[in-house]
């Protein structure tokens, strides 16, 4: 089953089937405007706006809404998340648990109407702190993989890690295929499964590789290749960020491949408490059906990686 993309378009919310931003923004071209005709953008903001519409990923198709369970039989949940990894979790300025992550947890508790607790651990510690009974679920962007999934349960999926290109502002395009980057420069960090993709599925674009994040945005900023690959997430904080210098822009949609970029995020329990993992699938349905995630990510995420 494909991911629901939401698109938030001049504020208004649209559920779109599949992976494809572009295409969706497409689709909203197509509605008509009517009244006093505004001035043309020119073609460069153009262009950027067309792959900026902001969009908050959904993995809850509304056809299978899944059945309520007997929530009475939970008294408490004890979520475990990590201590730095802003700005999904983190210390607050108060000094307890802050981010995207914990303020879904605290959603989730009102959602279930359960008493709930966030304790902080180092993330190495959290699978051994689950599975000694220190905790109940853990929330702090565990990828679902084989081998976590060997040593415990997971929910639906609530975010993934896409991969996407960024391109020089006066350089993006609203939409990517293989064709379209023939003989263009693409950088990629060496070793990542974003270079991996790139090997495989653009073959003939010219691939350059970087040691590091760090150097590989250097290297767009400064015109060295034309297109950059990797973690939509983390490049959505470049661009919104100072170090950017406001040079660049994601250019196309998002990546979602599984082989290479992972199934996802989920909250992981121990193994074998469905009644835990079916209440959370329940209540993280029940906030997107209700648009409380979308408030959620708008909050933390300016420019979404989708």
């Amino acid at each position: 089953m494909q991911p629901w993309i939401e698109l938030v378009i001049n504020g208004r919310l649209a559920g779109v089937r599949g992976c494809l931003l572009a295409a969706a923004v497409l689709c909203a071209a197509l509605v008509p405007v009517y009244g006093a005709r505004a001035a043309e953008p020119d073609p460069e903001a153009k262009a950027v706006a067309a792959v900026t519409a902001h969009a908050v990923p959904g993995f809850w198709d509304p056809r299978r809404r899944p059945e309520r369970p007997d929530l009475s039989r939970l008294t408490v949940i004890r979520f475990l998340t990590e201590t730095d990894y802003p700005p999904f979790n983190y210390t607050g300025p108060d000094g307890n648990p802050a981010g995207f992550n914990v303020d879904l947890a605290r959603a989730l508790c009102e959602e279930i109407k359960v008493t709930c607790t966030v304790q902080m651990r180092r993330f190495e510690t959290l699978l051994d702190a689950l599975a000694s009974n220190r905790g109940d679920a853990i929330i702090a962007s565990l990828a679902v993989t084989p081998q976590t999934r060997a040593k415990v349960d997971f929910t639906d999926p609530y975010y993934r890690a896409p991969g996407r290109f960024v391109a020089r502002k006066d350089a993006v395009l609203p939409e990517i295929r293989p064709e379209y980057l023939e003989g263009k420069k693409v950088g990629a960090v060496a070793g990542s499964a974003h270079e991996a993709y790139l090997k495989a599925m653009f073959t003939d674009a010219e691939l350059h590789s970087y040691p590091n994040d760090e150097a590989l945005r250097g290297a767009l900023k400064r015109g060295e290749v034309d297109f950059i690959f990797g973690d939509a997430i983390s490049l959505a904080f470049w661009i919104n960020g100072t170090d950017s210098d406001n040079c660049c822009a994601f250019s196309g949609g998002p990546f979602t491949e599984s082989r290479y970029f992972g199934e996802g995020v989920g909250i992981a329990v121990r193994k074998g408490n469905d009644l835990l993992r079916q209440s959370l699938n329940w209540a993280l349905f029940r906030l997107w059906e209700k648009g409380r995630y979308t408030d959620l990510w708008l909050r933390y995420f300016s420019v979404s990686p989708f």
